[in-house]
């Protein structure tokens, strides 16, 4: 195991663990009795009606959706940095503010003009029918002409799986045209099942997010990166693109290269964008190329990229706006002077969609589960560590994130700009919608196994008589859709805690209905609003274990690490070795 960069001496190593012993002793003496420890006290005074009464005012039409660059913003910042100060929590910035500027940019396309030209004849690309696409150079008019297309399977270039999908083609000015998801690797041993060994079998790696399809183009010099929609490897159908990507969208504002044009972001691909599977099995048929072939081949070490002989040409014509946003952030400064430089962040994004004039009756996207619970849930987390004397030897950070709903946008903008070096950031503990229906016997960690907080966070539960569980559904690719993912795509250990499905004198099948219910009627709705039927007791007990966890992580000489197999190891490392004193 690889000693970190700024591990202290053994004799201190056992004077903290000896110490994290006894604090732990007194939490489990605790349980059901007065409580008997700092850790205790604090952890005891998570209310859930205090959760409640947070949620009830962000999510109230006074903040009108907390849309970004609005007056719900101004009302959620000031809001924010109000309960931070009455806390005793002293200004996250270093500059002596709360707040973290985010400069971002609005932008939606006016004109998408798609076709390719193949031996077969041309094939024309109708938008947003046929064709979704965007350019996130935040130039006002993009052209991509005459750009060759290279099939190249997956996309990917894994070294930890030995899988290269570009094989040393040059791919600088093509158009790449690939599959979504991980490659499906056979078992060998059984071709009806996944190898697990590779690409993690059925639990998407961050290779097959969409996002990593768009990253890895760019880093390659690519003109377009265009994807083929098929609904069941994406996990939704081409109607959910074309709503997305048809709307404006935002983007963190990127600051001007030396005689570029404005706006513009020579580290993006020119054209990112997605195609019917219908469109893409008449260009590979008018190419001379068979898409389920070409599938079977994009499975092995051995695939090779494409060429299909064909071009493309794109027309995309944006209207921009710049949009000045911000993040929350306060700290809990840590009370050892040798580890106090050391931090634990907790996020949450105070963000939501915000309020639409165009629609009949109710306009405001309240956001009440999404996410004004895990903001309120952090909130009362800050303040329980507030009430911890002696304070935690290492610092805590506290992170109120701008524009989760327009692409991460706030934890990316922070995690690129960090107020604090992220070589020091010892793990990311992320709320994003918390268990609003009850206490459970279980709690949910997204992508389980990627890091040893999850470890932490099994030992933790299981001393108040609960379970961790991973998600259901590990193929959605879940643990690369909140905050949290920002940080560990940096290489910070990051978890991403949800409510358990295991409730308490309930059916075994009610907190899945519940969820299912919240899915279909609220989600991403005006109605996600405050609910008689909500108990947030659940969500109190939720909170006081992420608290020591954090808690845990913020006293112990043994630092968080990603595991063996996680795709962000790597990437710890490296940033660990540069970051030596």
């Amino acid at each position: 195991m690889r000693r970190h960069p700024f591990a202290k001496p053994a004799i201190a190593a056992l004077g903290l663990t000896l110490a994290i012993a006894a604090v732990s002793a007194g939490a489990r003496a605790g349980d059901g009795d007065q409580p008997d420890s700092p850790l205790d006290r604090a952890l005891a005074g998570i209310e859930p009606a205090r959760i409640l009464s947070h949620i009830k005012v962000l999510a109230s039409d006074a903040f009108e959706g907390r849309g970004p660059g609005t007056e719900g913003e101004r009302k959620t910042v000031a809001y924010l940095t109000e309960q931070f100060r009455a806390m005793g929590l002293k200004p996250g910035n270093p500059d002596g503010t709360y707040v973290q500027d985010v400069p971002l940019v609005g932008f939606r396309a006016t004109k998408v003009v798609g076709s390719f030209s193949t031996r077969g004849g041309p094939i024309p690309l109708t938008f947003p029918e046929d064709l979704v696409a965007i350019s996130r150079r935040m130039e006002r008019s993009t052209r991509v002409e005459g750009s060759e297309v290279v099939f190249v399977g997956y996309g990917v270039v894994a070294p930890e799986y030995g899988w290269d999908d570009y094989k040393g083609l040059d791919v600088r000015g093509k158009t790449l045209l690939m599959l979504v998801n991980d490659p499906p690797v056979p078992d060998p041993r059984d071709p009806a099942q996944l190898d697990s060994s590779v690409f993690k079998g059925r639990a998407m790696t961050y290779y097959g997010r969409w996002t990593y399809k768009y990253e890895i183009a760019s880093e390659k010099g690519a003109a377009a990166a265009i994807l083929i929609h098929e609904t069941g490897p994406a996990g939704y159908p081409f109607e959910v693109v074309r709503g997305s990507w048809s709307r404006e969208n935002f983007d963190i504002a990127r600051d001007r290269p030396s005689g570029a044009a404005a706006g513009q972001a020579p580290d993006r691909v020119a054209v990112e964008g997605w195609i019917t599977e219908a469109k893409a099995r008449d260009l590979l048929r008018a190419s001379g190329q068979d898409l389920d072939a070409l599938k079977k081949s994009a499975t092995t070490r051995a695939f090779r990229p494409v060429p299909l002989g064909s071009t493309a040409r794109f027309e995309i014509d944006n209207a921009l706006r710049e949009v000045k946003s911000r993040n929350v952030v306060a700290r809990l400064e840590g009370s050892d002077p040798k580890l106090k430089d050391e931090y634990v962040v907790y996020t949450a994004h105070w963000d939501h969609l915000g309020r639409d004039p165009a629609r009949q009756g109710d306009q405001i996207f309240n956001g009440a589960a999404d996410n004004a619970s895990g903001v309120a849930a952090v909130l009362e987390i800050a303040r329980a560590f507030t009430r911890i004397e002696p304070a935690p030897r290492r610092s805590l950070l506290f992170l109120a994130v701008t524009a989760e709903e327009q692409g991460l946008l706030g934890a990316k903008y922070y995690a690129s700009h960090p107020l604090y070096p992220l070589e020091r950031t010892l793990a990311d503990i992320n709320l994003d919608v918390i268990n609003l229906w009850g206490p459970t016997t279980d709690i949910i960690s997204i992508g389980m196994g990627q890091t040893t907080l999850d470890d932490r966070l099994v030992e933790i539960a299981g001393r108040r008589g609960r379970t961790v569980l991973p998600d259901a559904d590990p193929a959605k690719g879940y643990y690369f859709r909140s905050d949290h993912f920002e940080f560990a795509r940096k290489g910070v250990p990051a978890i991403d805690p949800k409510g358990g499905r295991q409730y308490a004198g309930r059916s075994a099948d009610f907190g899945q209905k519940k969820q299912d219910e919240y899915t279909a009627k609220d989600y991403h709705k005006p109605s996600d609003e405050v609910k008689p039927d909500w108990d947030l007791a659940g969500a109190a007990a939720d909170a006081r274990l992420l608290v020591e966890l954090g808690y845990t992580v913020a006293q112990d000489p043994k630092y968080p690490e990603w595991k063996p197999d996680s795709e962000f190891r790597a990437r710890r490392e490296a940033m660990l070795e540069a970051g030596k004193p």
